[in-house]
């Protein structure tokens, strides 16, 4: 229960908001017991004024002190207060009690013989008087060497008691503020998280099997909803994924089956008989290695692949001339293209300094030659040609033959995609030597290079395939 993200939530959120009531009601407390005082201590100032002013009013009448002091408590109202006029030597001229509560020095004389309005409190055990008392003290000269000491005091018990019941609102008022935070709380994070239920429900139910459903998505614009987007397009890319997978396998199968076929039958016509002329042998052999070697390249193209979608085919980067790589390269194929008559022409280039991986781009140009050769004609021609373009380098692979059918040149690079019926012009054998990996295992080698492999131009007059390459000099 303590790990749901809705009960930390609300913990979080109650967490705060008590700390935010807490220091509120100390707040409220402590500005409250210092206004309270304030007005505590402006009642015995408006008393103290009250009464010195008519002490002195008196006293310049050249009245006795004890007459003044006796006519300036008769003219003066104290509803909450005790007070009391004290001469220098510590007789009470005259005074007002509060109940039983007198007017007394709180301090001994001799602390209080300075000018100006002085204030105490006196606690409860000092007094007696629940809460304590607040004192004014004043004195008032009535002579070269003689004064008064008016003396009010007024209990603190007022302040307390407004004090203790404002308190008692905190307290309780607290609590229940928490409480319907709480439920609050878990009722809004039960309501956030509503759609994070249904998704993990959701989610839960979809396996391999069933990669087309989709988590429900509330509201696309909060960040839930985002999240819930986000989450079905990396289930889209998983179903894409899964679906190649399976498509590659099945066609990886299909291509595998048919020399496997001819290897079994092969042998079993060869063996239905024990005794075989040496011509009937060398020509079952002959077919077993044709075979094997198709099933070979089919086996190494696919790895190939398999490597790359895996990532465990990093580029071996070097330093090299592409120049010198696509001279090699077409030497080596002008082989197979003599066989059917085929001229290739490599157009003269300057020195191309690069870096990459020589063997990738290598088997990239063997690739795109060996499918011109095998779709161009007997007696026909293959263009081959480095240039640079701008920031980058072009190799352009070009042939005479039928062309490619429009509604197939958005799939050539697809794998075990072919085109053979549409193209052939070579031999029953030559057409089916391919697995139709040739392709995007080339577009695979040009993209890991940060370049590409495009079909820049196909008809009956032939098929033009461009190889853009980023500039990456040497040294």
């Amino acid at each position: 229960m303590i790990d749901s993200v809705r009960t930390k939530l609300t913990l979080w959120y109650v967490s705060v908001m008590a700390l935010v009531l807490i220091a509120f009601s100390l707040g409220v407390y402590a500005l409250t017991a210092r206004k309270l005082h304030a007005r505590l201590d402006s009642s015995l100032r408006t008393a103290m004024e009250g009464t010195a002013r008519l002490f002195t009013h008196e006293k310049e009448e050249n009245e006795p002190d004890k007459y003044s002091a006796q006519s300036s408590l008769r003219k003066y109202y104290y509803p909450r207060q005790a007070v009391a006029l004290i001469d220098q030597n510590g007789q009470v001229l005259d005074e007002r009690t509060l109940g039983e509560t007198h007017a007394v020095l709180p301090r001994p004389m001799a602390e209080l013989d300075r000018d100006g309005m002085q204030f105490f409190t006196l606690s409860e055990a000092q007094t007696g008087i629940d809460d304590g008392l607040r004192y004014a003290v004043l004195r008032v000269k009535t002579g070269p060497a003689s004064a008064t000491y008016i003396v009010i005091c007024q209990p603190v018990a007022d302040a307390a008691d407004d004090l203790e019941l404002l308190g008692q609102i905190l307290l309780a008022a607290v609590p229940l503020a928490l409480l319907l935070a709480a439920v609050g709380g878990w009722w809004l994070a039960r309501r956030a998280f509503a759609p994070v239920v249904a998704m993990s429900e959701q989610a839960r139910r979809i396996g391999a099997a069933s990669l087309t459903q989709r988590l429900p998505v509330a509201n696309p614009r909060d960040e839930l909803g985002q999240l819930a987007a986000t989450f079905n397009e990396l289930l889209a890319r998983l179903d894409a994924a899964f679906a190649q997978q399976r498509q590659f396998m099945a066609d990886a199968s299909h291509e595998l089956r048919t020399p496997l076929s001819v290897l079994r039958t092969a042998a079993a016509v060869t063996l239905e008989q024990p005794q075989r002329t040496e011509a009937e042998y060398r020509e079952a052999l002959t077919l077993t290695h044709d075979q094997s070697r198709r099933l070979t390249r089919i086996v190494e193209e696919m790895f190939t692949l398999a490597r790359a979608d895996a990532g465990k085919r990093p580029l071996a980067a070097q330093d090299f001339y592409l120049d010198e790589l696509v001279a090699e390269t077409a030497r080596a194929a002008s082989v197979l293209a003599e066989r059917k008559n085929i001229t290739l022409q490599v157009a003269p280039t300057n020195e191309t300094p690069f870096r990459g991986d020589e063997d990738l781009l290598r088997q990239l140009l063997l690739n795109l030659l060996d499918n011109a050769i095998k779709f161009t004609p007997v007696g026909g021609a293959i263009k081959l040609k480095l240039e640079r373009n701008g920031d980058g380098h072009k190799l352009t692979v070009a042939d005479n033959g039928c062309g490619i059918p429009t509604e197939a040149q958005q799939h050539i690079f697809e794998r075990f995609y072919r085109v053979d019926k549409a193209r052939s012009r070579g031999t029953e054998q030559e057409q089916g030597s391919g697995a139709g990996l040739g392709l995007s295992i080339a577009s695979w080698i040009a993209e890991a290079h940060g370049g590409a492999l495009r079909l820049a131009q196909s008809d009956q007059g032939g098929s033009t395939f461009v190889v853009n390459l980023p500039v990456h000099t040497a040294g």
